[in-house]
């Protein structure tokens, strides 16, 4: 099986970051998709040089980006292995400026995402993995492997929740697991999968996710996270997993 290098990857997701910065840097216009969904031309730019250059990379394998057309969407369910692209993770982040919005490029194989890097453009932080593989994080201070910290007794519970889809069956699930756990729980708010690298690097140990999100949304962090040592999970404690009719996830919770 392929698995990319990240001396490969590496450029792919930076050349996007440089095309979402230049329209993030002035006045940019916002769209608004049928499901209510925002959509800026740094979305289209940066899904246009990811997948030129995956394209380039590997010609044999199909590439599902969140910006592809609907012939693509239906072609994918021939694939067994592809790349699943979101090549602006967070737009709500993007429009409000905050920073917190992410580069995802996932390798997808029967089903599973074996290699996945994320990358946070004003950070200027990287992160890549899949499980098996290990996961380690780049930035100013060169590159580090990254693995998950358990829950420590006595201590609060850090977990993490989307800064703009919190849903009242979140904090649900937060309530019976504060009294299941029976410890306090310490909740950060935060944008795109930024929370599973969070996570991965030992900063958080919980995210439960009781809200729609799509396959591109999760998958190049789910790699990295299971790459750290960490697990995610459907409700039932089924894997998450992907290529499946409906591209949305079911409910989930990711964990150190």
């Amino acid at each position: 099986m392929y698995l990319p290098a990240i001396s490969e990857l590496e450029p792919i997701a930076r050349a996007a970051g440089e095309a979402i910065m230049a329209i993030y840097s002035k006045p940019f216009a916002v769209e608004y998709k049928q499901d209510e969904s925002p959509l800026t031309a740094a979305d289209q730019g940066a899904h246009e040089v990811i997948v030129q250059a995956l394209a380039s990379l590997t010609p044999d394998f199909p590439v599902l980006s969140e910006e592809s057309d609907v012939g693509i969407m239906q072609a994918r369910f021939s694939w067994s292995c592809y790349w699943l692209v979101d090549p602006l993770d967070g737009t709500k982040e993007f429009v409000s400026r905050n920073g917190e919005f992410t580069v995802n490029i996932a390798l997808i194989d029967d089903g599973r995402p074996v290699w996945g890097l994320v990358y946070a453009p004003v950070l200027d932080k990287l992160w890549y993995g899949g499980k098996g593989l290990g996961a380690w994080r780049i930035d100013e201070s060169g590159t580090a492997a990254i693995q998950t910290r358990p829950h420590v007794e006595g201590q609060a519970w850090k977990v993490v929740g989307s800064r703009n889809h919190l849903s009242q069956a979140t904090l649900d699930y937060l309530a019976r697991f504060g009294d299941i756990a029976r410890g306090e729980i310490e909740l950060v708010s935060m944008g795109s999968s930024l929370k599973f690298c969070i996570i991965a690097e030992g900063g958080a140990e919980l995210y439960p996710r009781l809200a729609p999100t799509c396959e591109w949304d999760t998958a190049a962090a789910q790699a990295v996270l299971e790459g750290a040592g960490g697990t995610v999970t459907q409700l039932d404690g089924e894997p998450l997993a992907y290529n499946k009719r409906d591209i949305l996830n079911p409910w989930f919770v990711a964990r150190a």
